[in-house]
């Protein structure tokens, strides 16, 4: 204890003062500093009082006493103005602090972020915004707009599946100058409307690096298109356009046709579903020498005529790098290839080459015959829904052989007969790379599978076989059985054997008492016909106990099959107790 008691209580009560200080929060601590600073006379001088200001009056005997008060009173005035400017600045920090403290209670721009796309169910990536199919509303189109500035590295954008998207976009692009190195947007499937198509146009001038614009399934586009391409701007890096099923017409292919001259950089255009576009694309094709670096056209299902199908022909001697090339369900060019293939056997790069449904005629078959064996590139061929590839007496499968790199081969409903079979049969034998080979609805594969034998042996890459309604019998399904004992067809992966009513339940018994060899096995369709239905035999012991031991098979397709009470519990139940989840499709 001091002698001195006062100085004791003194001493005291500084220790409770820091140790209340010490308890505060930090802020705490800094504003009562900083009301210390306005309190402490040190700082702030004291207000003169009205008797000091008397006194200060008087003349002392002063000779120039009047000049002296002339004086003291501007010296006052500055004093006065001195201190409320200290009282300002004073006022200015306590106002500073308080900012601060705010800002330091509200989540940062990340963590707003993150907050968001949690809330949307999805990873947070600065990079890739994917939000697709995510019932995004208005609001969180808004939000999402405010949340942008801090995302500078963003490059990919996607809300494909949104239909709330459509008449929002303002919202978002008005924003899009906070991410200059966006480089793809996908708007599939938004409902866009014509103002979107505006704001997004407008948008072009401030995302400068983008190269992939995807906004299929926008029917309200149709009509509208010119007011997105007249902002397009001369060195346009977009590489990627896709406008599938936007209904667009006439005038849009012509508004296309006019802006591919600023878009050189273009590598795909896909303009698929577009049924009234077909009269326009004589005009496109005119400027597709514009884009010389092009390597997918998509113009499936765009209303082709022979006339349209001779302007792209022309445009492809342009089209060096051209790899995929889709003009199917196009009925009404059929019969116009005999004058629209002289430059498509030039296309040394091409790999993809689609003319399912295309109603090629006994003349179109003649000249593809020729053409399409000069292909040297094609990897997949399609030809699917033409039934005069089957009947032609000319040679086109069987020159399939001179296609050594053939990995897909689509035969399907081409009305193939014996001699045309075995013609693609022995074709077959010298396509090593082959992985796809479907020849589902040619009724003549039924019981002539042995004719594949020797290509099933040595396609030891095939991993999809398709032989949906072929008239298969029981004795095809054995052959496909003993294949598989003696180690072929081991990197299969998907098997259609539907609407093949023919084959008996002995023949499924056999099947699947074999099926257990298919190790990679992850698609498997049994499926009746759609007007027939039968009751489930034997061979579904054996089916399930095939299953157990399929590690990959993920779907099982039995539709129209008929299942006892006792069946359909073994079925529902096998997932559970084998720990499986295959997908039944009964």
């Amino acid at each position: 204890m001091s002698a001195d008691p006062l100085k004791d209580d003194i001493h005291c009560c500084q220790d409770k003062h820091e140790e209340d200080i010490l308890r505060s929060s930090p802020f705490d601590f800094v504003i009562k500093q900083f009301q210390g600073k306005r309190s402490s006379p040190g700082k702030r001088k004291e207000q003169p009082s009205s008797i000091k200001k008397f006194f200060r009056g008087l003349d002392f005997g002063k000779s120039e006493g009047k000049k002296d008060r002339r004086e003291i009173e501007e010296t006052e005035i500055n004093n006065s103005g001195a201190d409320d400017q200290s009282e300002k600045q004073d006022l200015s920090v306590e106002d500073g602090l308080s900012h601060l403290i705010s800002e330091a209670e509200s989540p940062s721009g990340e963590q707003r972020f993150n907050q968001f796309m949690q809330k949307l169910g999805k990873k947070p990536n600065s990079k890739n915004l994917d939000l697709n199919n995510c019932a995004l509303s208005a609001a969180d189109v808004t939000e999402l707009a405010s949340l942008l500035p801090f995302l500078p590295e963003l490059e990919e954008i996607s809300l494909s599946w949104n239909g709330c998207v459509g008449g929002t976009l303002n919202a978002l692009t008005v924003h899009l100058h906070h991410v200059n190195l966006l480089k793809v947007l996908r708007l599939n499937s938004c409902r866009l409307t014509a103002e979107d198509v505006t704001s997004l146009g407008e948008a072009f001038e401030v995302v400068s690096q983008l190269e992939e614009l995807d906004l299929s399934w926008n029917s309200n586009i149709g009509g509208k298109l010119s007011l997105l391409t007249k902002k397009l701007q001369k060195g346009c890096k977009l590489k990627l356009l896709k406008i599938t099923d936007c209904n667009l017409t006439a005038k849009d292919g012509e508004s296309l046709a006019e802006i591919l001259n600023v878009i050189p950089n273009l590598e795909v255009l896909d303009l698929s579903i577009n049924k009234h576009i077909g009269c326009s694309v004589k005009v496109i094709a005119q400027d597709l020498k514009n884009v010389p670096g092009l390597k997918e056209l998509n113009l499936h299902m765009c209303g082709l005529k022979q006339d349209s199908l001779q302007g792209l022909d022309d445009a492809l001697q342009h089209l060096a790098e051209l790899r995929k090339l889709d003009i199917s369900c196009n009925k009404e060019i059929g019969g116009g290839f005999k004058d629209s293939t002289a430059h498509l056997a030039s296309l040394k790069n091409l790999e993809v080459l689609d003319l399912h449904q295309c109603c090629v005629t006994e003349e179109d078959m003649t000249i593809l015959s020729q053409v399409i064996p000069l292909l040297s590139s094609l990897q997949e061929l399609n030809l699917s829904s033409n039934k005069n590839v089957g009947i032609s007496s000319d040679p086109l499968l069987g020159r399939l052989r001179f296609l050594p790199k053939l990995k897909s081969v689509t035969i399907s409903n081409c009305g193939l007969g014996e001699e045309s079979f075995s013609s693609l049969a022995e074709a077959a034998l010298h396509l090593p790379e082959l992985e796809i080979l479907d020849l589902s609805w040619n009724k003549c594969v039924g019981g002539n599978l042995k004719l594949l034998l020797g290509v099933l042996k040595l396609a030891t890459e095939i991993q999809v076989l398709r032989l949906s309604s072929c008239n298969l019998v029981a004795e095809d399904l054995a052959l496909l059985t003993l294949l598989t004992q003696d180690g072929h067809l081991a990197r299969l992966q998907k098997l259609d054997l539907s609407y093949n009513n023919n084959i008996s339940d002995e023949g499924w018994v056999v099947f699947c008492q074999g099926l257990a060899i298919f190790k990679e096995l992850s698609e498997l369709d049994v499926s009746l016909r759609p007007s027939s239905c039968r009751d489930c035999g034997t061979w579904f012991s054996e089916l399930l106990a095939a299953l157990t031991k399929l590690p990959a098979l993920a779907e099982l397709g039995m539709q129209r099959w008929i299942l006892s009470e006792s069946q359909r519990k073994r079925l529902e139940s096998f997932n559970q107790d084998n720990k499986r989840n295959i997908r039944f499709d009964c």
